[in-house]
């Protein structure tokens, strides 16, 4: 379909170019400002690093290697062609060859990147574990799988084909096609992603998390995760909070958008105690400590209307931050019989908490 400008009197139709005609290159222009602007693609990756080929006999490299919040690697391969020629057989390549890496491995990967873009290789592992919201990677498992996104001008008939028939076989593997435009000076970019289209995405993804939980559930703490917060969100669709639509993972929190992009309500559950939080990562350290910092100004009346002390947790040497508060007299690792209570009580926090920060959250300015 065309892309059109909407004026006063018409729609009027913006002029289709190809990333040949605009002399855009794949490398020096596409994967440059797609590696500092990665949420082009989508909100939920991460880049380690750029050109990544760290592998014997083969001089092949990815174009961006990233990772997703649920700590999956995710490989990245670009063409400015119509058509994306061959690039998910060698975007399979890549994936089986990176699908051992460690999370140290990772860390590593990751230093010689911002070594490489100026910036401090010392900061790698807290940029990594920010972005997973992990306190450390005690009892946490990475890349348990890996993803593909193809991006590309367009793509031919063979290769969607083909995507198409690895999806069905359970890889999760998608296409997101950059158009570009030309409006006088001006260059504009359509994106799109057509594999696997948005309104039947989450049908997919449901059917595909289902048979990866079914493999899951051979580590036992991911199995109890899973009951922990099937319990826990039966519990907020009887009061009809927020978290009420939430799929129940195996991960050790689930969480909820606030209304605002980057603030988020969090559910967390360790061993000993459950956590009901405030997360805040817009993606910049200096604004989430100013927003942060203003809702510390009002403390004590957030405190108050809370009903308790609170954990405000600045996190000054990392990116985000978070208020919480901490549900104690048990975690997942407490006998099954008491879990009614403990998920009773972590949403009934919770509920108290979206209270205490309501005035304040729709005071933030942006």
């Amino acid at each position: 379909m065309p892309l059109y400008e909407m004026t006063p009197t018409a729609f009027r139709p913006l002029n289709q170019s190809s990333f040949q005609d605009l002399k855009v290159r794949e490398r020096g222009d596409l994967q440059r400002l797609l590696r500092s602007q990665i949420e082009v693609l989508g909100d939920d990756l991460y880049v380690l690093s750029e050109e990544f080929g760290d592998w014997e006999d083969s001089r092949r490299r990815i174009d961006l290697l990233a990772i997703d919040k649920q700590a999956n690697l995710v490989v990245i391969e670009l063409k400015r062609t119509n058509d994306g020629g061959h690039m998910e057989l060698q975007a399979i390549r890549y994936a089986s060859m990176v699908s051992a890496m460690t999370f140290d491995r990772a860390v590593q990967v990751h230093k010689e990147f911002l070594s490489r873009m100026g910036d401090s290789p010392d900061d790698a592992e807290n940029r990594i574990l920010d972005f997973l919201g992990w306190e450390n990677t005690e009892d946490e498992e990475f890349a348990p799988d890996v993803r593909i996104l193809l991006v590309s001008e367009d793509f031919g008939k063979e290769l969607t084909t083909a995507v198409l028939w690895l999806r069905d076989r359970d890889i999760d593997i998608r296409c997101i096609r950059l158009r570009p435009y030309q409006d006088g000076d001006k260059r504009l970019i359509d994106v799109q992603q057509i594999i696997p289209l948005p309104e039947a995405n989450d049908y997919q993804v449901q059917l595909r998390e289902k048979g990866q939980a079914s493999r899951k559930q051979r580590a036992e703490r991911y199995d109890v995760r899973l009951r922990f917060w099937e319990g826990l969100v039966a519990v907020a669709r009887q009061h009809k909070t927020r978290h009420a639509n939430i799929k129940p993972g195996v991960y050790n929190w689930i969480g909820a958008s606030s209304g605002i992009r980057g603030l988020g309500f969090n559910y967390a559950i360790v061993q000993e105690y459950g956590i009901a939080e405030l997360y805040i990562d817009r993606g910049d350290a200096v604004e989430n400590k100013r927003i942060f910092d203003n809702f510390f100004e009002h403390k004590e009346e957030i405190e108050k209307s809370f009903g308790e002390p609170l954990s405000w947790e600045r996190l000054d040497n990392k990116r985000a931050c978070r208020i919480r508060s901490v549900v104690e007299g048990g975690g997942y690792r407490s006998p099954d019989t008491q879990w009614p209570d403990i998920q009773a009580r972590m949403v009934k926090t919770m509920v108290k908490l979206e209270a205490a920060l309501k005035d304040y959250l729709d005071g933030l300015q942006f």
